[in-house]
């Protein structure tokens, strides 16, 4: 079919109807090196439909060479986008622009993106406009690339977020008062908010799971892309920026909206949004879909508005560096953290540790930084999650023993003082009849690895099997913690029936 759309545009047959049917074919890169060997020795015939008097022929013809990406193409779609009339066509040029060598012309592409910042927009050609202005952008910010900034503002004053465990985000507010005891804080329904002093904390608290920033006169808007615009650039997000980063303008950033909208209606708003802040701020705030430092968060509240908040990329997080290796079925270290830190009061200094189903290492790693452990034991019955709990742990700058054997066949000369692990659950081919047999396996064989006044802690996705299976088999259950209703997910302190502490 490829040769035949092909003549029949030689012939000057339907040529805007085959131009389109040859771009959907040569989505297929075969396809494409078939067109790209037809077209050889012809391409004056196809960049002469960029005169055509069909804007739309133009269109698809230009999109058509940037498909093709043969250099000698840049050269007149350039020069049809200098001519062109019918500024919904003017995009489409830049696009295929993008796929050539286009340093020659770079200066040109920034002094017309200058001069386009400057046009007085109109209901009419906003649309276009935008469209235009945003892959000026791309290519300005692909051929010259993004100054890094480094965050240097740990020493400020900031409004934050910090986004918790829902249950417990009283637990993150307390370890917040006694790092930062100058800190004003509140508990709300997704986490903590705080005015701090500093951010030297920040690292010293591992249950937080983002931290988000409130900007001054940035508080809330319309949902409404260029009244949201108006807000963004309005306020003191410029300041906020330049005052805790080195380097200076311009910022790149992206855009997430939490919202009821459909995914079609978020796309539309969020490119609205951002072509419209990169025009009020004179390009200080550029929109990129890598690389960027910047994001803006939007989320639809309950009147239909925006709540606006900002997480900055250049403020790294490296609490769970050494998170080098993952398992498809880990947990997040966020949720190792918490079941530490809930489980901390009845851990040991210098105690014996044991996780029988240790997967990359994540829990036992949590565990020794919230209370340092003597000597740590994993058990995984996979080779590959051995590994990495061996690479990780490393990284962790923490020792621990880690043994590829299947639990219920391994053996130690000593008991342990504690167990801790994610328990397996239910997924893929596993049955949930084959996570109560390991439940029942478990609990019937998990008293000969612990000490008399040893204790266990779950972090469980089966609520049902833990307290009549602990029962059954001597222990009971000191705390009960609910992490997560929608998930079914637990965390259990459990210790021996005849044990007291």
């Amino acid at each position: 079919m490829i040769k035949e759309y092909w003549n029949q545009i030689a012939q000057n047959r339907d040529v805007r109807q085959n131009l389109s049917l040859l771009r959907q074919e040569v989505k297929d890169k075969g396809k494409l090196k078939v067109l790209s060997s037809l077209v050889k020795g012809q391409e004056e015939q196809l960049a002469g439909l960029l005169w055509s008097e069909d804007a739309k022929t133009r269109k698809n013809a230009a999109l058509l060479m940037g498909d093709l990406g043969n250099q000698e193409f840049l050269e007149p779609v350039y020069a049809a986008y200098r001519r062109e009339e019918q500024r919904f066509v003017k995009s489409a040029y830049l696009s295929a622009i993008g796929s050539f060598n286009y340093s020659a012309y770079l200066e040109e592409l920034k002094e017309q993106l200058c001069l386009l910042g400057k046009m007085e927009e109109t209901r009419e050609n906003r649309k276009h406009l935008m469209e235009e202005m945003r892959e000026l952008s791309a290519l300005v910010v692909r051929a010259e690339g993004i100054k890094n900034h480094e965050f240097t503002g740990f020493d400020r004053p900031y409004d934050i977020v910090l986004l918790t465990n829902r249950n417990f985000a009283g637990l993150t507010q307390e370890e917040l008062t006694a790092l930062n005891p100058d800190a004003k804080s509140k508990v709300f329904g997704a986490g903590v908010r705080a005015r701090v002093t500093n951010l030297r904390w920040m690292d010293k608290i591992r249950t937080w799971q983002e931290l988000l920033f409130v900007v001054r006169d940035m508080g809330t808007c319309p949902m409404e892309p260029f009244k949201a615009a108006e807000v963004i650039t309005g306020s003191g997000l410029l300041s906020l920026l330049n005052e805790s980063h080195g380097g200076g303008e311009p910022w790149y950033f992206r855009i997430e909206l939490k919202s009821r909208k459909t995914l079609e209606e978020r796309s539309s708003f969020i490119r609205k949004l951002s072509g419209q802040i990169e025009k009020l701020s004179g390009r200080k705030l550029i929109n990129t879909a890598t690389d960027y430092e910047v994001e803006l968060r939007l989320i639809e509240n309950k009147e239909g508005n925006c709540n606006l908040l900002l997480k900055l990329y250049t403020l790294k997080d490296n609490r769970f560096s050494y998170r080098k290796e993952v398992t498809p079925t880990g947990i997040r270290p966020t949720a190792a953290a918490l079941t530490a830190a809930l489980a901390r009061e009845y851990m040991k200094e210098g105690a014996q540790v044991l996780d029988p189903f240790c997967g990359a290492g994540t829990m036992l790693i949590e565990r020794h930084k919230a209370v340092r452990a003597y000597t740590s034991y994993g058990v995984d019955i996979q080779e590959d999650a051995v590994r990495k709990a061996r690479k990780n742990t490393e990284a962790a700058g923490m020792a621990a023993h880690y043994i590829n054997r299947d639990f219920f066949q391994f053996r130690h000369d000593y008991l342990f003082d504690e167990v801790i692990t994610d328990m397996p659950f239910q997924m893929g081919h596993v049955t949930e009849e084959e996570i109560y047999g390991l439940y029942l396996r478990f609990f019937g064989c998990i008293a000969g690895f612990l000490k008399e006044d040893g204790i266990i802690i779950l972090y469980s996705r089966n609520r049902g099997f833990v307290r009549p299976l602990a029962a059954r088999n001597g222990f009971s259950v000191l705390k009960e913690y609910e992490i997560s209703k929608k998930e079914g997910t637990y965390v259990f302190v459990l210790n021996r029936i005849f044990y007291r502490r």
